[in-house]
């Protein structure tokens, strides 16, 4: 029987449940800090309050207090992970990479205090953000890091292996250092049947290029997910001919519905329900088993206790949504349940 690796340990695949393939729980995203029109600026250097919490949705990424996930969010995530496990979730895959300030320590303790199996990543995010010894690493290097994290133990944490080989990030056009990781992840994968998961740069080029790069170094994309492609990729013939590579197509950020992406200022992002109709755009094209979703938590604002979603807004929002617009339950079982465990399970090498 294929497992997960969980942070205390290998989790049969029927233990599973439903599972959020792309989620943060301690994360810091500071550096991606964009300034706010000057009107706003002055609404944005405090905590979020109800006198703020409508502008910094529009404009998350202009509040330094909202990007970072910390020791003051742990409490928060503790309460949100057991109503999740309460109304039903069983999973969570925790995509925080080498650049971001993974906390291996505290998804141990979410996973033994909530009973919600926590998947840990390894793999390296994207170039900008790494020190530069980091950026010095050869792609052998690189491998040796990722092979142990998921054979022996974390580098920061022996007791707790990793499960995956994520979130791999590249901005556009893919930096050289980003590039190697990339093909140290396929090396990695060739060896070990592992998952991955990438995070693409924000041009519809870049998913095709990632996984050009990745097959060419030898990864297998049955077991690789696109994260990220409800902002990445808006033509829906595009998003048919990616999903022809046979990779998980994710749609990633539900709960965001702010059409202004300040990342991207002239792409539309969508709400919830244009995410559902391109999942059965996928679906009439018969690739249901390529499906995954998940919310990408990484800001405080997106949490309850902040006035935000959270991590439960899948199970208790988007799945009855998904059922108004004529997607079966079975279907739906099948997006939340059996993808993911096909995806994040695999034999373990003894």
């Amino acid at each position: 029987m294929s497992e997960a690796q969980t942070v205390l340990g290998l989790v049969p695949s029927i233990n599973l449940g439903r599972t959020l393939t792309h989620e943060h729980f301690e994360i810091d995203f500071t550096s991606f800090y964009k300034s706010p029109p000057q009107y706003v600026k002055t609404f944005m250097e405090d905590k979020i309050t109800l006198r703020n919490a409508g502008l910094v949705k529009q404009y998350p990424y202009g509040c330094m207090y909202n990007l970072s996930l910390d020791v003051e969010t742990r409490p928060s995530i503790m309460k949100e992970m057991s109503l999740y496990h309460q109304w039903g979730g069983g999973s969570v895959v925790e995509n925080t990479s080498y650049g971001l300030k993974r906390n291996v320590s505290f998804m141990r303790k979410v996973q033994q205090e909530t009973s919600v199996n926590i998947i840990a990543g390894t793999g390296y995010y994207l170039a900008s953000v790494q020190f530069p010894s980091v950026l010095n690493m050869s792609k052998e290097s690189m491998y040796d890091v990722m092979f142990a994290e998921l054979t022996s133990g974390c580098v920061d944490y022996p007791e707790v292996k990793c499960g995956f080989i994520g979130e791999v990030a590249s901005d556009w056009p893919i930096h050289d250092f980003e590039k190697r990781a990339i093909q140290a992840t396929a090396e990695v994968q060739s060896v070990l049947r592992c998952p991955v998961t990438f995070h693409p740069g924000r041009s519809p080029k870049a998913p095709f290029e990632i996984i050009r790069i990745f097959q060419e170094a030898g990864g297998n994309v049955r077991k690789a997910v696109m994260s990220h492609l409800d902002r990445t990729i808006p033509d829906p013939e595009l998003l048919l001919t990616f999903a022809e590579s046979g990779a998980y197509c994710q749609q990633d950020l539900f709960g965001t519905e702010c059409s202004h992406y300040q990342f991207h200022s002239t792409y539309d992002m969508p709400s919830d329900a244009q995410r559902i109709d391109r999942i059965k755009l996928i679906l009439e094209d018969g690739r249901a088993d390529q499906i995954l979703i998940s919310h990408d938590i990484h800001t405080k604002h997106r949490l309850m206790d902040f006035g935000g979603h959270g991590y439960s807004h899948i199970l208790n929002n988007v799945l009855h949504k998904m059922l108004t617009k004529g997607i079966s339950q079975e279907t739906i079982d099948k997006i939340t349940i059996e993808n993911p465990k096909n995806w994040i399970c695999y034999k373990q090498h003894s």
